[in-house]
């Protein structure tokens, strides 16, 4: 069990990092530590602490590694905008693959000065380590990134699984859901909103994906965190569908206009970053050995339906 102890979790004001804090509050955890890059975006504020923290600057790492202690490290701060990864490589490696390193490096100090310290580190990485040839993929598949992304993606999973520091690594596939403060929208955010303003929206039809909701996500990592879980770990939604019917599925939720939905070919939309065509996991590691059971398709639209009600 995770109560009495310190649960450190950076990009707290991401889509994952909040659903994290909020679920582990509603939980009734006293030892939580919400890092981040800037101010707070959450709107509940109490019952945790919050850390302004640059992953990718190692003086910062280390002060609040050390100041905390934390027994289990989530780390959800990353660059994940593919395409900005591309043209933008330098930040791109700070933020995915130093930001990781500095934490290790931190961790490792840190059990190197206090006697008995064994930290539990769980990263999230991404479907896109795989080139999409062969989807579904299974945790033993061996990774291909097609990307700059995918490839600092991949680098840490390597840093992370020769550091001598216990690890966990969850790969997750889009991720949507609803958060206080949104910085950046989720696919099925953008496709009611753009379709219910009635704007036509273009549509890959030749990506296969299985979306994730935030939700279900972080049950799956603190499930990682709760049973000490090591190794790798595939947490996505079950149902595997190309990124049109994704947003078809959508538009007939919230009863909105299909007739919006415009398919494209991937190739024609001249994107700087390739992206694999087929991903989707094979969940069966995480079902049986972390009780993962994650919501479909439709029963998440539901639950995104509920919160924005609220």
């Amino acid at each position: 069990m995770l109560h009495g102890k310190r649960v450190l979790i950076t990009g707290s004001n991401g889509l994952l990092g909040q659903k994290l804090v909020y679920r582990l509050l509603d939980e009734g955890h006293k030892n939580i530590h919400a890092c981040a890059r800037g101010e707070n975006r959450l709107l509940r504020t109490g019952g945790y602490e919050f850390h302004s923290l640059d992953i990718g600057n190692a003086k910062e790492v280390m002060n609040a590694f050390s100041s905390v202690l934390p027994d289990v490290v989530i780390n959800t701060a990353a660059m994940t905008n593919v395409d900005a990864c591309e043209t933008e490589k330098e930040a791109c490696d700070y933020a995915n693959v130093t930001g990781v390193e500095n934490q290790l490096m931190a961790l490792s100090a840190l059990r190197g000065s206090h006697p008995g310290y064994e930290p539990h580190y769980i990263h999230l990485s991404t479907d896109f380590v795989f080139d999409g040839a062969a989807g579904p993929y299974s945790e033993e598949d061996s990774p291909n990134p097609l990307s700059y992304y995918a490839l600092s993606k991949w680098k840490a999973e390597q840093l992370i699984s020769t550091s001598g520091v216990r690890w966990a690594i969850a790969r997750t596939i889009i991720i949507y859901g609803v958060t206080d403060n949104m910085s950046r929208s989720n696919v099925v955010l953008w496709a009611k909103q753009s379709l219910s303003a009635g704007q036509t929206i273009r549509v890959v039809d030749d990506q296969f994906r299985s979306p994730t909701l935030a939700e279900d996500l972080a049950e799956g990592c603190l499930l990682i965190a709760e049973k000490g879980a090591t190794g790798i770990y595939h947490l996505s939604g079950p149902d595997t569908m190309s990124i049109l019917e994704l947003v078809q599925k959508v538009a007939d939720f919230w009863k909105l206009d299909r007739r919006l939905i415009q398919p494209v070919q991937t190739a024609l939309l001249n994107q700087p970053a390739i992206r694999p065509p087929r991903t989707g996991f094979i969940l069966d590691k995480a079902r049986k050995e972390l009780g993962y059971s994650p919501r479909t398709f439709e029963e998440g639209l539901q639950v995104v339906d509920q919160q924005l009600s609220i």
